[in-house]
């Protein structure tokens, strides 16, 4: 086996395959930061419907109720495929990596809002009394009270929910995605040792997580408080089942 990569490897180790491989791990971050970003965005806006007590809004908070508690317990592989046909389907023509991007920002919305929501409910009760008190409305406690005190506890874990997601990123191989197992895949079948290839496959995927990874553990030691870890503990028993309802 060690022979057989060894002399395969200068003919594996060229400018095209570094191109080749570099292209998909760009593919597989793009998706990534795109899919969490506008789930991020979107998951804000679900949490803060859930948080209203308006009469008006009870439909939506019903319908971003269901759509976070579905969501979160779809597999990725099995919302892909939906929604690739859902697409054939209503006739629109795009490409499989908008899908996959597409399935990325629905199920990170859902899993986001999750911590998000967490993130807000860490704030002591306090804090909102004493607004309710001083007459603040719900945006000015949402943006001045809560707001302020809860990204502290809540970037720790979405960065480990990036982390997580660069890595289930791989399942969108199966529809034909050319991110980064994909390129294992091809350049496999291009006869090069398998233990070659996902030796390349598996040190791009630790380059691309690691840096993050590390940022979040950053964030959380500089931020954390005694009491901010609880909360973050706390919003890890919410967001910890993520990658078993994730990957089902």
């Amino acid at each position: 086996m060690l022979d057989l990569i060894i002399s395969q490897a200068p003919r594996f180790f060229t400018w095209y395959t570094l191109i080749f491989v570099l292209e998909a791990m760009g593919r597989t971050l793009m998706m990534t930061v795109i899919g969490c970003s506008v789930g991020a965005l979107c998951g804000f806006v679900i949490t803060v419907v859930r948080s209203t007590k308006s009469h008006w809004l009870l439909p939506m908070r019903l319908l971003v109720t269901i759509y976070v508690e579905v969501f979160r317990r779809i597999p990725f592989l099995v919302i892909l495929f939906i929604v690739m046909y859902a697409s054939q389907g209503f006739g629109a023509n795009i490409s499989l990596s908008a899908i996959a991007t597409v399935s990325i920002c629905l199920v990170a919305t859902a899993f986001l809002s999750e911590i998000i929501r967490a993130g807000l409910e860490s704030v002591p009760r306090q804090q909102l009394e004493a607004a309710q008190v001083m007459n603040f409305g719900f945006s000015r406690t949402l943006f001045m009270v809560l707001l302020p005190q809860s990204w502290k506890v809540i970037l720790p874990p979405a960065f480990a929910f990036m982390v997580m997601f660069i890595k289930d990123t791989s399942l969108a191989s199966q529809m034909g995605v050319v991110e980064l197992t994909f390129t294992g895949k091809v350049l496999m079948n291009r006869g090069f040792s398998p233990f070659l290839v996902y030796g390349v496959i598996l040190a791009a995927y630790f380059a691309l997580s690691y840096p993050l990874s590390k940022c979040g553990a950053y964030l959380e030691k500089r931020l954390g408080s005694p009491q901010r870890r609880k909360s973050v503990e706390r919003l890890r028993a919410h967001s910890g089942p993520a990658k078993r309802e994730l990957v089902g």
